[in-house]
């Protein structure tokens, strides 16, 4: 007997079929590229809430850091997910449009 864990890996196996489906060379470079992409862009996130916490810190509002703290988890969110879904269309065997 399987457990449910077993079963609900059989039917992500089955919804996903493109899983094990083994990647081009091409593929597995764009798919890097995007990682390299969305890493910058993450780290330009990065430095600008770095600024702004910096600044706010100078001036003692704790307000405006805990804001540009949330904001830059909201940005790591957005791009994370961005990235995930062009990483899904090249496996696929779409272009991204990044």
């Amino acid at each position: 007997m399987k457990s449910a864990y077993e079963l609900a890996m059989e039917r992500l196996n089955t919804t996903n079929p493109n899983e094990n489906t083994p990647l081009s060379d091409a593929q597995k470079e764009e798919l890097a590229d995007l990682d390299n992409k969305y890493k910058a862009r993450i780290a330009e996130k990065k430095i600008a809430a770095t600024k702004r916490i910096s600044d706010a810190s100078l001036k003692g509002d704790f307000e405006q850091i805990s804001q540009a703290e949330k904001e830059l988890q909201i940005d790591i969110q957005q791009i994370e997910s961005d990235r995930e879904s062009a990483k899904d269309r090249v496996r696929q065997g779409k272009q991204h449009g990044v």
